[in-house]
């Protein structure tokens, strides 16, 4: 027993030996394989950044490159909180028993994990300005529903309204055999065909102004400005030589509106060299878009339908009681539903041309007519019913702040009225139309955000003197005049006693197609300058509005506009 006692010992430090030099191998193997993870993180990291870099080397419009612009980036940069890499640790020796490490804090959920110097640069290098995130961009909300379901309400009312005074027609023309009928009869005969005839005219006038806007964006600037004056004196001229009180009456006006308009073509003669920079910039996205067109020419078709049914409404409204009142009624309905079709042309051409400026996308058209017709229908029922009437309202507070002088007493409240309608229109104006097409927001929020972000731009004084929207309105009372002209003609010829009321619905009627069709060359300015004022750096602006704005503020350029600041000093 005494022999065998030193054997088992010794077999048992063996054993304990054995199992020290395994447990330090496995330490010295854990070591080294940290070291290695460690080694593949840092060459992971490397390799990382030369892809960031390729990345940052792309084209802006490069698919890629924008999903990381719009904040798929975040994918690339940010590294998964959960995987922390293990401490270093120091490989023991026999000497000295080896030291446990520490382990690291955890992270809490509220502070995120630090990130190197050099990720924290190239994630910069892909985050511009803030923008809205593209979900905003398929906002599937309906905007201003309350004035959606009015208008829908309207229209629904209008429709049956209509087919009741086209029955009556119908009925007092087969129905009935004495002064009704022959009433009814020289209507259709001699109110008819001249009313169609302004139709189809209007029709092919508001092709041939948008396509020549297209081709010659400069010509056509001051070809409008002095055209209108014309074909306005012209128009005016003509009824005077008819001789009846009347027509006397709508010449007069017509005359005065000539007058008006040559002097306001002398007045803006300084702001045509620059709004016609725009306008030619503002179009150059078209080119790209071949089915733009296509919302112009569906509102053209619908109106043209819409405004014959709306001609045989008013044949029978002659022999409805009150026919006066009621043909009033018809009007304003005609110029809010044409007015809604116009802003829904400017809602599908805004949405298209301010992606394409935002994201570089090309857009389908066919998407953002179905959105205009449905989503954002409620915003260009609201915008149609108000922005004309505010517009005309600050052009009148405008004009007294220009006559009022130093007679305080007389125009008292000139000041007052401008500061109302500056306010109202800050609140309400057509730039709103860019922002409801492309993030889907309500009317008055975007009237608020777009006029903030001219505000923060300073491009308050450049789109306060912007003239597109006068153009495009002088375009229509141009179409309105030839219209004038050619019915009123027709009419004089072949029943006198039916001029004057043939002129006004033949001038309404070339008005409103030649607006609508004005809609596209419009939203176009509009979406150049609201994306340039939300991103100045975008590169498809180039250096006109900053050029501009230099010349402003040098006081090379006087921009005669009359507003509440300058008034009040």
């Amino acid at each position: 027993m005494g022999a065998t006692e030193p054997a088992v010992e010794e077999r048992e430090n063996r054993g304990e030996r054995e199992e020290e030099e395994e447990t330090e191998k496995k330490k010295q193997r854990g070591a080294k394989t940290s070291e290695e993870e460690e080694g593949e993180e840092e060459s992971k990291d490397k390799e990382h950044h030369r892809f960031l870099a390729s990345l940052n080397r792309l084209n802006p419009t490069n698919p890629l490159r924008i999903i990381v612009n719009n904040g798929g980036g975040a994918r690339f940069t940010t590294p998964p909180s959960s995987r922390v890499p293990p401490p270093r640790q120091a490989p023991p020796t026999r000497s000295q028993p080896p030291q446990e490490p520490h382990p690291p804090p955890s992270p809490s959920p509220s502070t995120p994990p630090p990130q190197p110097q050099a990720q924290q640069q190239s994630r910069s290098i892909f985050t511009p300005t803030p923008q809205q995130t593209l979900a905003s961009l398929n906002s599937t909300k309906y905007t201003n529903k309350f004035f959606l379901l009015l208008f829908i309400l309207h229209k629904v009312v209008a429709i049956a309204f209509v087919g009741f005074l086209v029955f009556r027609g119908v009925q007092g023309l087969v129905g009935s055999n004495g002064t009704v009928k022959r009433n009814e009869q020289r209507i259709l005969k001699f109110l008819l065909p001249q009313v169609e005839a302004a139709s189809l005219l209007s029709i092919i006038l508001a092709f041939s102004w948008q396509m020549a806007f297209r081709l010659w964006p400069d010509f056509m600037i001051h070809f409008i400005l002095w055209s209108t004056f014309l074909m306005s004196l012209s128009s005016g001229i003509l009824l005077l030589c008819f001789q009846m009180p009347a027509t006397d009456a709508v010449g007069v006006c017509l005359i005065a509106f000539s007058i008006g308009n040559g002097l306001y073509a002398c007045w803006v003669t300084r702001r045509i060299k620059f709004c016609s920079k725009i306008l030619v910039k503002s179009l150059e996205p078209v080119s790209k878009f071949s089915d733009l067109n296509l919302p112009t020419y569906y509102m053209l078709a619908a109106g043209f339908l819409w405004m014959s049914l709306w001609i045989f409404g008013v044949i029978g409204a002659l022999n409805f009681p009150f026919p006066s009142l009621v043909i009033i009624a018809l009007v304003l309905s005609l110029a809010w539903t044409t007015e809604v079709m116009r802003n829904i042309v400017n809602l599908t051409v805004s949405r298209v041309v301010a992606l394409f400026y935002l994201r570089g996308m090309q857009s389908s058209t066919r998407f953002s007519f179905q959105r205009a017709l449905s989503r954002n229908l409620g915003s260009a029922c609201l915008g149609s019913l108000f922005v004309p009437t505010i517009e005309a309202l600050r052009i009148v507070a405008r004009g007294l702040n220009l006559l009022k002088g130093e007679d305080e007493f007389m125009f008292c409240c000139a000041n007052c009225c401008l500061n109302l309608m500056t306010f109202i229109f800050e609140h309400g104006n057509s730039w709103a139309f860019v922002q409801i097409a492309a993030y889907g927001k309500g009317f008055v929020r975007a009237s608020q955000d777009t006029w903030k972000l001219f505000e923060d731009a300073d491009m308050v004084e450049i789109v306060d003197a912007d003239i597109t929207s006068s153009i495009c309105f002088l375009t229509g009372i141009c179409s309105g005049c030839v219209c004038v002209i050619m019915a009123a003609a027709w009419t004089h010829t072949v029943y006198k006693p039916f001029t004057a009321t043939i002129s006004l619905l033949a001038f309404f009627i070339g008005y409103l197609m030649t607006r609508i069709s004005m809609a596209l060359p419009h939203a176009c300015v509009s979406c150049y300058y609201a994306c340039y004022a939300e991103n100045t750096e975008n590169r498809f602006f180039d250096k006109t509005i900053r050029d501009r704005q230099a010349l402003i503020k040098n006081g090379r350029v006087v921009v005669p506009t009359p507003r509440v600041r300058r008034a009040v000093a």
